[in-house]
């Protein structure tokens, strides 16, 4: 969906049918660490972003809001997760480095079978 910020996000909700307004982002209702989410929010969030360039079905992502210095400003803080794996993830735009050992060892293998097929 759409986010206010026009990226889209497939963590953010939004419902005005019928009277309803209902707007959320689904990463941060169930972060008791968090601050409430405001759709001014999105403009500042990087999970649209790790979801453009990382597609992982194992990356599972939890996202932050806190004060930044005396109360002023707030800051986004995103967690990354591989659920294959079981383990943190350092830089979610990139993944966990187990599955993308696992990736390249099946790419290389590939390669291989073309190799082979030209000769």
């Amino acid at each position: 969906m759409q986010t206010p910020d026009g990226r889209e996000c497939k963590h953010y909700y939004e419902d005005f049918h019928r009277g309803r307004n209902i707007q959320e982002c689904r990463l941060v209702q169930g972060n008791v660490d968090s601050l409430r989410w405001r759709p001014s929010d999105c403009s500042r969030c990087p999970v649209p972003d790790i979801l453009g360039a990382n597609a992982s079905p194992h990356l599972e992502l939890k996202l932050t809001i806190d004060t930044r210095l005396m109360g002023l400003g707030r800051k986004l803080e995103v967690d990354a997760w591989c659920t294959r794996h079981r383990q943190a993830v350092e830089n979610p735009f990139v993944g966990c480095t187990l599955c993308r050992e696992d990736r390249s060892d099946a790419l290389d293998a590939f390669r291989q079978a073309l190799e082979g097929d030209d000769e």
